[in-house]
């Protein structure tokens, strides 16, 4: 059955008809799946919405009938770029665009380095990993800037985007033309102006926005992904999928560097001024 606003704030009712602790609702399932390494699952059970927009519906929803300790975490995205604020102390975001920006922001990347990637290729980069993928980053996560509402509504097709057609595996430099190109193809989209397109997108370049802020997780573990197999990975990191890797860094993202956050003090907060209700370890505090 499709999920729905309404399904997901019954769900959360039902819930607290048996349970009295605090009820989170994140984004989705595999959101889910970290965050729930992350809270204390005895006083704090999470509920897996089917995109932000639900996951703030619901919350707004519960809000406006008084229902207390339920609190959701979102993704940025583009709102602190867009200067939009959260306008409920129960609505709380990652410090970077999307949650796995916050987990590449992390020792995670070094750890997952260690294990897959050859040191001596990574010498010869002449630069830190993470600062190579957020420069080959920056140009998608502009356009998909642009395409969304709050931009130019261009309402270009991300998903299923082949990353080799525009990603230079030896360099991992994106070649702006062939990206619009691309995503041109991939969205059926016939009438993108190319050009307009790419000025737009060195014009915003040149403004000195946060990368943290505007990459796309998901684009930059697929540049890793790339790097991986084609330049500075070992044996086993040369054989290793998008999706792999995107699993071994959740997997291996916990709760030293969890803490380390904007978002675990912002959960803290929330904490205080909801005493009767825990979301944390308290034991590791």
């Amino acid at each position: 059955m499709r999920q729905t606003v309404y399904s997901i704030v019954n769900t959360v009712r039902m819930m607290r008809t048996q349970y009295t602790g605090t009820i989170l609702i994140v984004e989705g399932g595999t959101d889910a799946r970290v965050y729930g390494r992350l809270v204390n699952e005895v006083e704090c059970r999470l509920i897996p919405a089917t995109g932000k927009d639900k996951a703030i519906s619901a919350l707004e929803l519960l809000e406006n009938s008084g229902f207390g300790g339920v609190l959701a975490i979102v993704d940025a995205d583009f709102w602190r770029l867009d200067g939009i604020d959260s306008n409920s102390s129960n609505l709380l975001l990652t410090d970077s665009h999307d949650l796995e920006t916050m987990i590449l922001y992390s020792d995670v990347l070094d750890n997952v380095l260690s294990e897959f990637g050859s040191a001596r290729e990574i010498a010869k980069l002449g630069g830190p990993i993470r600062d190579i993928l957020l420069e080959s980053g920056l140009p998608i996560g502009y356009l998909r800037w642009l395409s969304s509402p709050t931009k130019d509504n261009l309402s270009l097709k991300f998903k299923e985007l082949s990353f080799d057609k525009f990603v230079d595996e030896q360099t991992l430099r994106v070649s702006i033309d062939n990206l619009i190109r691309e995503l041109k193809i991939n969205s059926e989209n016939s009438t993108l102006d190319e050009n307009a397109t790419k000025l737009k997108i060195m014009t915003l370049g040149g403004a000195g926005h946060d990368p943290w802020q505007v990459c796309s997780g998901h684009d930059l573990v697929q540049i890793l992904s790339i790097g991986l197999r084609n330049i500075f990975g070992n044996p086993r990191g040369k054989s290793v999928t998008m999706e792999v890797v995107d699993g071994i860094l959740r997997v291996a993202y916990d709760h030293s560097h969890f803490r380390l956050t904007r978002l675990h003090n912002s959960i803290k907060d929330w904490e205080k001024a909801n005493p009767s209700f825990n979301v944390l370890h308290r034991i590791r505090e």
